[in-house]
């Protein structure tokens, strides 16, 4: 076997392997959505690698509408039976801009807005004691701008030398400049004014805490017409805890260990074939695997606070259909979640409990690329 011509595939079924076999997780969707979009295959069929002292702007957006719960990957029916369930709507927009210092080597940065709001319903009683007296429904709304992050990148094999195989990696910092506290109007005892209480984590645009995103690119040419990608990317937060009290507006008490909400770490995986259609110039379709989770145990710092971890694997249909001779790409893809898990956390394996988190079961997501 030549290695120097395979070492790409091989690293590539590594990386496969990995996916499969990873346990628990490293967000997951919904109450545990991720802060990042994802893209889909290597570079461009028309347009290539991104030439040196060349820009690339490129706008993604994302949306998801979670309302299913899970306890473990069992279903809480009961929620939406009884009308109990927890509305998340994330609409996530990210603009971002490559720099090509050299043919393997460029920088980044990226700028996310997040449009968020949060519908839940808390029967009377439910809460034990008699907490709340009556139902109660609660609605938050807000936006703002995300983490702000920087990263650096660069190709392992000479770009110039691999057109149907390579693998790019990326180091950077990601800065607590999105709102972590944002607070909305909340109506606590029906017939009286309503007070100011601070939204869930889930739709908040920041994360409170300086972290470090690692990805990871890479592609395989399997004939003229196929190529073999995986996409991968891990977020490290190092702090354990963003200082955000984990406060319920009805006023119950928190376990010491959820009383903070947690720094969490979180991750997304991708893994599939794109296909470019020859008949129709610029087309190509895609299908894979997606997978974004939030893993109860950090990589460093601790693991104390409120988190709700798990993960989701979706099933990723799309499309890239790319334009004027590779400057412009636009991307598509309607993700069908398949598996979800909500996983226990530190503080659950704590004190013997087991929370839910609500998932989606949509993902919708689409980009649009420019280099010039």
């Amino acid at each position: 076997m030549n290695l120097k011509r395979h070492r790409a595939g091989i690293f590539l079924l590594a990386l496969g392997l990995f996916w499969v076999a990873y346990p628990q997780g490293l967000r997951a969707q919904g109450c545990v959505v991720a802060h990042s979009v994802g893209e889909v295959g290597g570079p461009d069929s028309e347009g290539g690698y991104l030439a040196p002292k060349h820009w690339q702007l490129t706008l993604d957006y994302r949306h998801l509408y979670s309302f299913r719960h899970f306890v473990g990957s069992v279903a809480q029916e009961y929620r939406q039976q009884g009308h109990s369930e927890v509305r998340n709507r994330v609409n996530l927009f990210d603009a971002g801009v490559t720099y090509q210092i050299t043919p393997r080597f460029s920088v980044e940065g990226n700028i996310p807005m997040e449009w968020a709001s949060r519908r839940y319903f808390i029967g009377a009683g439910s809460l034990g004691n008699g907490v709340p007296g009556v139902d109660l429904i609660g609605d938050f709304g807000l936006s703002g701008v995300g983490d702000i992050s920087l990263a650096g990148q660069g190709w392992i094999w000479d770009p110039n030398k691999n057109p149907s195989h390579n693998v790019q990696i990326g180091f950077g910092v990601q800065m607590p400049t999105g709102r972590d506290n944002i607070q909305s109007r909340f109506v606590a005892i029906p017939g009286q004014p309503a007070a100011n209480y601070t939204a869930d984590y889930s739709i908040q645009p920041g994360i409170g805490v300086w972290a470090v995103p690692v990805t990871v690119e890479s592609f395989q040419a399997i004939n003229p017409s196929l190529q073999a990608y995986f996409n991968g990317s891990y977020l490290v937060t190092p702090s354990e805890t963003n200082g955000v009290a984990n406060v319920s507006p009805l006023g119950t008490p928190e376990p010491a260990q959820d009383a903070y909400i947690s720094a969490a770490d979180e991750y997304l995986l991708q893994l599939g074939v794109a296909y470019s259609v020859r008949s129709v110039k610029g087309l190509t379709v895609t299908g894979g695997l997606r997978k974004e989770g939030v893993p109860a145990h950090d990589l460093i710092g601790g693991d104390e606070g409120f988190r709700r971890p798990g993960y989701a694997i979706s099933f990723e249909p799309g499309v890239l259909y790319s334009t004027h001779k590779g400057q412009d790409l636009i991307t598509a893809n309607i993700d069908r979640a398949i598996y979800r898990n909500r996983i226990a956390s530190v503080p659950d394996m704590q004190l013997g409990t087991h929370g839910d988190a609500a998932f989606a079961d949509w993902l919708w997501l689409a980009s649009f690329q420019h280099r010039f």
